[in-house]
């Protein structure tokens, strides 16, 4: 990478951080601290906890759409003011009711798709990767670290600290997009973000549904976890402040399982260690229903639960992208991250509707009964090889147009076959509005040729 890409890289990573880090830390304390509220109630902690899910879900596409219009700045530094003002919201709250409105708020800055697409704006198509996987490596660092630091700074300052604290960091991000990610026009790729026209045929997808489901699943299991464990730690006489005993050994042993699971993969993604990620998940929410007052049992079957969430949560988007027509990507992410979003809300919402009538012993076995019905949807998934998805530039508009400047499917058609006629190409997507073929490969592809064919 060169050193705008860096610089690019290492902002974008650094505003993932703040904002998710700040995110993150509400998760493992708010079923607890929330008690002190008036009108407190399980079924208000679920609409807490998954509020931000539903606003996330309903403008994570749109907001994407935004930044293809007004520029990919601009969109990102109004989702981090909507966010930041939802945090401050919640931190001066006196109610659970007000609470939810800060919540919701912070769910309406949905900056997720544009953050990437600026990503792929600043960077090279051969240093691309690169980029997002320092983007992808920053999530997850968040995500550790705030579940450990969460109930330390809530134990101190109350959760109206917590959520203080996530305001000011979305502050602290708007000079880092503002100043130091560099300027770039937008590309306005379908294989970055979502276009409005392929929407209805990505949703029905055979295989793509399989995968909306499941991460739907997923979040909604995560959720209804952070909702229970909090409290069931309590029973254990664990203060918010001691939490991090529970989370920072199960979450360093779960990385080892990952880490075990990946190794037994070889870089491809076997449907039958999905399945088995589902099944640890499914356990550890078996285990949680039925245990007594064992803290040994709970923290192994929060080991359980991690350990296939883990490989589960880095799994999932790279099938997405594998079976995404080429060119269509960013629309298939985009639905992607609705259906996550929406998986929170209905995680706090199946939490607090279940615990209200029944019990959280019973809200942990419906999550596990949950486990049984997605077990069938993934028996339905095919196993996909590994893909690379290049975009190349310079396709001129008269190439795909007749005399009359309207397209001429045999034209199109032509240049398909030539360009699949080049070694390691799978898929085709022509654009004449981008001047870009967006071309799914394997490892054979040649380059060269390639570009030679859209060069004739």
């Amino acid at each position: 990478m060169n050193a705008l890409e860096l610089r690019a890289a290492l902002a974008l990573a650094s505003v993932y951080v703040l904002r998710m880090l700040g995110l993150f830390m509400v998760m493992p304390v708010l079923a607890v601290a929330a008690m002190d509220y008036p009108d407190y109630s399980p079924l208000l902690v679920g609409l807490a906890v998954g509020g931000y899910g539903l606003t996330q879900a309903a403008l994570q596409i749109p907001m994407g759409m935004m930044s293809d219009k007004w520029g990919r700045k601009p969109v990102i530094l109004l989702g981090l003011s909507v966010f930041a003002v939802g945090s401050f919201v919640a931190a001066n709250a006196d109610t659970m009711a007000w609470m939810i409105v800060g919540r919701i708020l912070q769910g309406a800055g949905a900056i997720a798709g544009a953050i990437m697409a600026l990503a792929t704006d600043v960077s090279r198509e051969s240093q691309r990767a690169k980029v997002l996987a320092i983007i992808g490596i920053a999530i997850g660092f968040s995500f550790y670290l705030a579940v450990i630091i969460g109930p330390l700074i809530a134990n101190h300052y109350g959760l109206a600290g917590v959520f203080a604290v996530t305001g000011l960091l979305a502050v602290l991000c708007m000079p880092l997009i503002k100043w130091v990610v560099p300027n770039s026009e937008p590309l306005s790729s379908g294989d970055t973000l979502p276009q409005k026209g392929q929407l209805r045929h990505l949703m029905f997808s055979p295989q793509l549904w399989r995968l909306n489901v499941s991460v739907l699943v997923l979040h909604m299991l995560i959720t209804l976890l952070f909702v229970q464990l909090p409290v069931t730690l309590t029973n254990f006489d664990m203060t918010l402040s001691e939490h991090w005993r529970m989370y920072l050994p199960v979450l360093g042993v779960s990385i080892l399982g990952l880490i075990v699971m990946m190794g037994i993969a070889r870089g491809r993604t076997p449907k039958w260690l999905l399945l088995l990620g589902v099944v640890l998940m499914g356990s550890a929410f078996l285990a949680l229903g039925v245990n007594g007052n064992s803290w040994w049992l709970t923290a192994a079957a929060v080991i359980l639960f991690f350990t296939g969430f883990n490989y589960l949560e880095a799994n999932f988007p790279a099938l997405v992208s594998s079976i995404a027509p080429a060119g269509q990507k960013g629309t298939a992410m985009g639905i992607y991250a609705s259906f996550q979003f929406f998986g929170a809300f209905l995680g706090g919402m199946v939490s607090g509707v279940v615990t209200d009538i029944w019990s959280p012993n019973v809200a942990y076995l419906v999550g596990a009964f949950s486990t049984l019905l997605w077990i069938l949807v993934i028996s339905g998934l095919k196993e996909v090889s590994p893909v690379k998805r290049v975009m190349l530039n310079g396709l001129r508009a008269d190439v795909l147009l007749d005399a009359n400047k309207q397209p001429d499917s045999t034209k199109q058609q032509a240049l398909e076959e030539a360009l699949l006629a080049v070694p390691g190409v799978l898929e085709v997507t022509l654009n004449a509005d981008n001047g870009a073929a967006y071309l799914k490969v394997n490892r054979d592809f040649d380059a060269v040729k390639a570009r030679a064919v859209l060069a004739v």
